[in-house]
């Protein structure tokens, strides 16, 4: 009752609002966006050239948000993603706040081998640090999401995954003001409102959004709440001059129900065996983009960003099979841990595209240099409280107090020349110049500040072949790094130690692919390999004098290759009436190629396992039908078992943070009704067969064990403009 009487004051407001503004002659009806209706695909390549940037030869997709049935006040990947070969879902809480993925045997943990971007920006939380990405963005805002795999790196900076940039909604030249609300209830408490005003005032644009999400969970004791908001000013005195400000906050606190045993998920999925626990992430991105059109040829642009904020956590962190319960004796609960991360990351780029000719050959030349100063300051095993509420007091000192600071200057070049009007050719390098540092205290030990240079070039070249407007062959091998996390620096106990030697991950990505677009077929498929070179962990070893020791050090290699595909075809049934299948599938062999790993006190082998938390396929088949106005599509996902773990476990484990995670499909129905032009309802089924299944078995955060996904929930969404 709660649920409905929120969502119809809410409805209320926005439709007093509605009538409101229509006496306001600056006002008018704002048409909400009506693409998917007609039948275009809503999965696109990116052009060879967009901008500054340089993408032709590359394996890159653009989703067109506000043309899916998706789910997307609940930000559900599969469905968001869905054409997206070979995405993994990490879905760990069903709360919308993050999205966490992966591709090609990569790590998924917050999207962390990513360089994820909002409008360019990035947002990723120290790339030098802790690379996970907190920010959390409405995808209510979003207009489409832009993926460059791997080979692209050279122009944006590290990680191997590639290149994840949500583009937000660009503010409407020809009105004033307009305004737009999606108001959605669902399953699990499910109570969300997003608004969003913008327009043009003489030579400025301007865009805002506020969005308000709650939920009780899926399971007891995971309730979340979440807001986000943003401004986002465009100065554009000429044709040839732009300034755009923006500033966007993400802020969520969600209670953390604990990770479960193999028993416990087969007796009760929705159960939680920690009430106590909680997790905060609030972060602000500034950022200021300045683009110049020096010539008719040349292009200059300058952004300069900031990630600001905190990770907060107080948890009873202990694995399932201890319990979190009242002591006879003192009457309380245990003390809980606390534990905080103040982040002050820093990036400008300035960045130029040059056209040129010479004879017969055209050519587009990228150039521009990147630098970084980053700052983690990481607290972590303080003191806290016996209390149940949120709350970060502690008692006497922090267990770890750290420091890591990180300088970079990077220089990067990328030329693409088209040859005879079908061979287009685009070799690069970025050289990689920085540092970095940390220090601090451990009342465990006697740390040992420690200083990691990256000084490195790195090379690539793609290449693409134009059949026909319609159709081309595409390929690239690209140099890539991960610089190693400060988790991969600290060491856990007295027993452990760095090694003063360890090395930032390397390798390279690779691919070839073909693809063909016409008004019945879109087709795109491509082979993969990805060597992931000086992967960190930890290993036993022996020292003159002492007992048993941990090194945490660089463990080994691994070397992921497959195929990705996505056959999608659309055919006209009738006058107003289209149907489209589509499937998105994807092979992976992720393997260790050498490597060790600690096993008791001693180094186990791991040559020819496979990669953990990768399955071999996994596919998403889909049927849209469209007639008029109205969109439905049926979804249905599937995923392979993988491995939680090096050693390639299948016997799970007593606390359930080892073993297999078996394959599981999922059904989902989304419905799309539109009303006029200024109202869209949405209507949608997910998990249609209540299927219980988790998707990874974490060994770190949120705790060791098994993370439920959702079982079968619906949600209703009213969307409308004025």
């Amino acid at each position: 009752m709660k649920k409905i009487k929120f969502f119809l004051s809410v409805f209320i407001i926005s439709v007093s609002v509605s009538a409101q503004v229509k006496n306001d002659t600056t006002l008018f009806l704002s048409p909400l966006n009506v693409t998917s209706q007609k039948g275009e695909y809503n999965m696109q390549t990116l052009p060879n050239v967009q901008g500054t940037y340089i993408y032709s030869g590359k394996k890159t997709e653009k989703i067109e948000i506000q043309g899916l049935d998706a789910s997307v006040a609940d930000k559900n990947p599969r469905q968001i993603f869905s054409k997206v070969p070979g995405i993994f879902i990490y879905d760990m809480d069903g709360t919308g706040n993050q999205i966490n993925i992966s591709a090609r045997g990569l790590d998924p943990h917050r999207g962390w081998e990513f360089n994820i971007r909002k409008d360019g920006v990035i947002t990723n939380t120290d790339l030098y640090g802790y690379p996970a990405s907190h920010f959390s963005l409405p995808m209510e805002a979003v207009q489409n999401i832009e993926l460059v795999r791997g080979t692209g790196s050279l122009q944006y900076g590290s990680q191997f995954g590639g290149m994840l940039n949500y583009i937000s909604k660009e503010p409407m030249t020809n009105k004033k003001i307009s305004y737009l609300t999606t108001n959605t209830i669902g399953s699990f408490g499910l109570m969300s409102t997003y608004h969003e005003i913008q327009g043009k005032l003489g030579k400025f644009r301007y865009f805002i959004y506020a969005n308000k999400r709650s939920l009780k969970g899926y399971r007891e004791s995971s309730a979340s709440d979440s807001d986000a908001e943003s401004i986002k000013v465009i100065y554009k005195p000429s044709e040839r001059f732009s300034a755009k400000l923006d500033v966007s906050h993400s802020n969520y606190v969600i209670q953390l129900a604990g990770p479960l045993s193999d028993a416990m998920f087969e007796k009760d999925p929705t159960m939680a065996i920690r009430n106590r626990n909680y997790y905060q992430p609030n972060i602000y991105i500034p950022s200021l983009t300045l683009n110049w059109k020096l010539s008719d040829r040349t292009q200059l642009s300058w952004l300069t960003s900031a990630v600001y904020g905190q990770r907060n956590s107080v948890m009873f962190d202990k694995p399932s099979n201890v319990v979190d319960a009242i002591d006879p004796v003192t009457l309380q609960y245990a003390k809980r841990q606390v534990d905080i991360d103040n982040y002050h990351s820093h990036n400008s780029e300035i960045r130029v595209m040059h056209n040129y000719k010479l004879g017969k050959v055209e050519g587009n030349l990228a150039a521009g240099v990147q630098g970084f100063w980053n700052d983690l300051h990481r607290r972590q095993q303080g003191g806290g409280t016996a209390a149940t509420d949120y709350d970060l007091s502690i008692e006497g000192k922090f267990g770890r107090d750290l420091n890591l600071v990180s300088k970079n200057v990077a220089l990067f070049l990328e030329n693409q020349f088209k040859i005879a009007g079908k061979l287009i050719l685009s070799p690069g390098i970025r050289l990689e110049n920085g540092f970095s540092e940390f220090d601090g205290y451990l009342k465990y030990a006697e740390l040992v500040p420690f200083r990691m240079n990256h000084k490195f070039p790195l090379f690539g070249i793609n290449t693409q072949v134009e059949i026909n407007q319609n159709s081309n062959f595409y390929g690239g091998w690209s140099q890539a790094y991960r610089p190693i996390v400060f988790k991969d620096l600290i060491p856990g106990s007295v027993y452990e130690k760095t090694d003063p030697y360890i090395q930032d991950s390397k390798g390279w990505n690779t691919e070839l692919g073909y693809r063909v677009q016409n008004e019945n077929w879109k087709v795109d498929i491509n082979y993969f390999g990805l060597m992931y070179r000086k992967r960190s962990g930890t290993i036993a070893y022996e020292e003159v004098g002492t007992a048993f020791n941990i090194l945490r050090t660089n463990i080994g290699d691994s070397y992921s290759n497959g195929l990705e595909s996505l056959i999608e075809y659309k055919v006209k049934t009738g006058k107003s009436t289209n149907i489209t299948l589509f499937t998105s599938t994807a092979y992976i062999d992720a393997r260790y190629i050498n490597g060790n790993i600690k096993v008791g006190d001693k180094n186990v082998a791991i040559k020819g396992n496979k990669v953990e938390s990768t399955p071999p396929i996994i596919s998403r088949n889909g049927f849209t039908l469209r007639h008029k106005k109205y969109s439905g599509t049926l979804l249905y996902s599937y995923t392979a078992k993988s491995y939680a773990d090096a050693l390639n476990t299948e016997t799970p484990s007593a606390t359930g943070s080892v073993g297999l995670v078996p394959a599981y499909g999922l059904l989902d129905f989304n419905q799309t009704f539109r009303v006029g032009s200024n109202m869209v309802f949405k209507l949608n089924a997910n998990n249609i067969f209540d299927k219980q299944y988790f998707t990874k078995r974490p060994q770190f955060y949120p705790g060791p064990g098994i993370w439920p996904s959702d079982g079968r929930n619906f949600n209703f969404s009213v969307s409308f403009g004025v």
